[in-house]
Parts: C-alpha cells; sequence; structure tokens
C-alpha cells in the first residue's frame, strides 16, 4: 500500500480538479489525512468547518478516495483531537460479551429526515444535541403522537454522534428494553453490569418512555440512571407519545427532571410536506410512481408519516401484484378497502353516471334502464366501474343505484371493464378520460 502521504497528495489532486478554487481553498486545503485502517480514511478537520465538510463534501471525498485509493474506500471526517492511536483494538476481554450499545437505523438519519412547520424545532433540536452531546439541550424530550418521527430522529442522533462523535458511546434503547435488561440484570445478580451499560455511555437514547407507567421498580431504577448521567456530563434524549406533564403514574421529580431540559411536540405534518416524505421515500427505494400518485396518497392519510409511507407500499405493492401501473384511481380503490382513507368520495353515483352516459354520447335514462344496446351496455358497465374505484359503495349498492341492479350484475361488469382496459385502446381511453374528469380534488 502507498504511503499515507502519497494516498493524500493523490486525493487532494484529485479534489483540486473537481472544485473551484474558492471552495478548494476554503473548504478542502484545511483537511489533514489523520490515518488509514483498511480500506478507511480518517480526515482530521478544523472544527469550525468539520459539520460543513462533513455535510456537503463528504460524498465528495468519498468518490475521490474511491479512484485514487480504493474502490471501496470509507471517509471518516474527525476532529481536529483524533489520534490515530484510536484505532488500536480494544483490549482483550475477560470472555464475557459486550453489552449491547443498542440497533441503531442506518436508515434514519437527518439528511433523510423531511422537515415542516410541525417537526423543524425538533429537528434542529436534535441537531444541536448531535453536534455538541451535552452541551446544547439537556436532556431533550420529544414527544407527539405515534407516528410522526420521534423515533427517526433519535436514531439520526444515534447515527450522527457514533459517526462524527470522534468515539464517543452511544446507548439506544426502547423503555421496554431497559426494562427487560433491568429484570434479567436483577435475576442473574448483575446489576452492576446494568448499571455500567447505560451510565458510562456518553449519549442514552430512550424511546417510548410513556411505557414506564405502572412499573414502579423501573422507574426507580430509570430516575436513579437519569441522575448519573445528567452529573456525570452525558447526554440524554428521551421520546414519548405525551408530554412530560401528561404522563400518567409519573412521580414528579422525575417530571421536573424531564422539563428542566428542553421539551419539543411533533406535531403532524401539512399536505405539501406529506408529498415531500412521500416523493423522498419513493427516491430513497426506486418506486416508479408519479408526482399524482403521491399526491392522492398524501391528500388521503393525514394521521402520521408512518401511515403515510405504509400507504405508499401498500400500494406499489397491489399494482405490482396485479400487474397495474400505480394511478391515483387504484389509491382510492387501495386505501378505502385497506381502511387507510376514512375521507368522502371524491364523487357520487349520479356525477358517475352523468359523465359515462356524455362520454359514450347515450341518454341518462337509458343508461339506468334496461336498454341493451351496445354503447348503453359499455356506458353502464364502466359507470360500475368507476363506482367501484371512485367510491366506498359495496356492489350490492352499486348495482342498485346504477339501473336497479343485482350485486352480481355489478360484479361481472366491473370485471369486464378491468379485462378490457388491457385489450382495449378505446375502452381505455374513455375510462382515463372518465377518471380526470372524476378525479380527486387537487
Amino acid at each position: 500500500m502507498p504511503a499515507p502521504e502519497q494516498i493524500w497528495d493523490d486525493i487532494r489532486e484529485e479534489l483540486r480538479r473537481e472544485t473551484p478554487d474558492f471552495k478548494f481553498h476554503i473548504w478542502i486545503e484545511p483537511l489533514e489525512l489523520a490515518g488509514v485502517s483498511g480500506a478507511t480514511l480518517y480526515v482530521r478537520a478544523p472544527e469550525n468547518i468539520r459539520t460543513s465538510v462533513t455535510e456537503r463534501f463528504l460524498p465528495l471525498l468519498r468518490r475521490a478516495a474511491a479512484r485514487c485509493f480504493d474502490p471501496r474506500a470509507v471517509v471518516q471526517v474527525v476532529s481536529p483531537s483524533w489520534s490515530a492511536s484510536q484505532l488500536e483494538p480494544a483490549p482483550a476481554s475477560d470472555g464475557t460479551p459486550a453489552p449491547d450499545t443498542g440497533r441503531l437505523n442506518p436508515k434514519y438519519t437527518f439528511q433523510q429526515f423531511v422537515i415542516g412547520e410541525g417537526n423543524r424545532f425538533a429537528h434542529a433540536a436534535s441537531l444541536a444535541v448531535a453536534e455538541l452531546p451535552a452541551q446544547a439541550y439537556n436532556p431533550l424530550f420529544l414527544h407527539g403522537p405515534p407516528g410522526l418521527g420521534k423515533t427517526h430522529l433519535l436514531h439520526a442522533i444515534g447515527n450522527y454522534v457514533r459517526r462524527y462523535g470522534s468515539g464517543l458511546r452511544v446507548r439506544y434503547a426502547t423503555i421496554e428494553e431497559f426494562t427487560t435488561a433491568f429484570v434479567d440484570a436483577v435475576r442473574g445478580r448483575r446489576t452492576s453490569d446494568f448499571k455500567e451499560d447505560f451510565r458510562s455511555s456518553d449519549v442514552v437514547l430512550i424511546d417510548d418512555v410513556q411505557f414506564l407507567a405502572g412499573r414502579a421498580k423501573t422507574r426507580e431504577e430509570f430516575f436513579h440512571t437519569f441522575n448519573a448521567l445528567m452529573d456525570s456530563g452525558r447526554q440524554l434524549v428521551i421520546s414519548s407519545d405525551r408530554s412530560p406533564e401528561d404522563l400518567p403514574d409519573l412521580e414528579a421529580r422525575l417530571a421536573e427532571r424531564f422539563r428542566a431540559g428542553l421539551v419539543v411536540e411533533l406535531e403532524a405534518p401539512g399536505a405539501a410536506v406529506r408529498r415531500a416524505i412521500l416523493a423522498k421515500r419513493a427516491r430513497i427505494d426506486g418506486l416508479d410512481v408519479s408526482t399524482e400518485v403521491l399526491g392522492e396518497i398524501a391528500e388521503r392519510v393525514d394521521s402520521s408519516v408512518r401511515a403515510l409511507e405504509g400507504s405508499l407500499i401498500r400500494v406499489v405493492a397491489y399494482a405490482s401484484l396485479k400487474g397495474e401501473e400505480p394511478t391515483p384511481a387504484l389509491v382510492r380503490h387501495v386505501l378505502r378497502r385497506l381502511g387507510e382513507d376514512k375521507s368522502p368520495d371524491t364523487c357520487g353515483l349520479s356525477e358517475i353516471v352523468d359523465a359515462a352516459a356524455q362520454e359514450f354520447g347515450v341518454e341518462r335514462a337509458s343508461l339506468l334502464s334496461g336498454d341493451r344496446r351496445r354503447a348503453v351496455t359499455d356506458a353502464r358497465q364502466v359507470a360500475m366501474y368507476l363506482a367501484r374505484e371512485l367510491t366506498a359503495h359495496s356492489f350490492t349498492e352499486i348495482g342498485r343505484g346504477i339501473g336497479n341492479r343485482d350485486h352480481t350484475t355489478a360484479i361481472n361488469a366491473v370485471k369486464r371493464i378491468k379485462a378490457g382496459l388491457l385489450t382495449d385502446p378505446a375502452l381505455r381511453s374513455s375510462v382515463e378520460n372518465l377518471f380526470r374528469r372524476l378525479g380527486r380534488p387537487a
């Protein structure tokens, strides 16, 4: 392997070719190669630019390292105090397994978090804590209804600190995991190991603290863990589905300590943010979904981010299984059947009948009668298909409302139109026109 100096010289030359002079002199020139371990390069950055280099230039550094050093190269930007001695292996243990430091989801990062009015403050506070543990807000208490991003932010803090925290130790756990570990430690007479696991961590992230209710011994241990972390200058971040004041059976002394730091509420995202969340999720997962489909889901699912992303996955999966393209109409159909969409129908049976009659050039009265002429039959069956796609009516209700037919007639009509859409371009064009005419609200 070339000498580290040669590796860094080659990378700097590559960066100089790809970076404008003023950017190179401000952001790249102050960087130094601090160490090499396998395919990982540790790049030392002055404290005043380290965060900016990490957020803005890390992909550029990685590409240059991959070309000049190793295609698998990984670059970590470290602080000025970082030393290559930190690469030395840890001393051999006595055979006792290392404590579990908690599983962090690598997908939950600050870059993947979509910011809106309802979560902007929570995102800013979490990022400040990640950049300056125990110096910005301590403790940080995030609360809000389920599915709004609290867990995402906890994992984002943990991932950020693990990556850029110069060796700071992170411990993530749900309150259920905290309780289980505590009970196991008591039964196994290993409470000292349990305390060391949590209290020696530099950043402790506790999720779903509302489940402390009804667990007196766990609350007592959590109280002492909380105090130990605060007294030793560690960072604590807590999430809950409600504010400290609203937590049931929470002792006043613990609620008071929660409020001693920063308490931030997350609120449900607005429609524009919901669309942005879906667009980012589709981009990350490589889903080929139109903006109309994303807009339809965003309009109809407003309970939480988790429900929003789950609805996108369900729609795409349903379309794939059926061999169909995801469309706004399919979104309405899937969400209605799954109970996700509680919004009113975009149109009624009468409006559908009028639109179908006009599209096929037949009289409304004929469509609702027993007229069996081909054009009338086509219009009637298309109206039944549209009613199934655009409303929550049952087949019985559709048949009764469109010509006083029975549910079997409605079922057969929907099947015939679905089959015809695959082979009949004229029918497909007419149905698409009707969907546009009867479509979702903007």
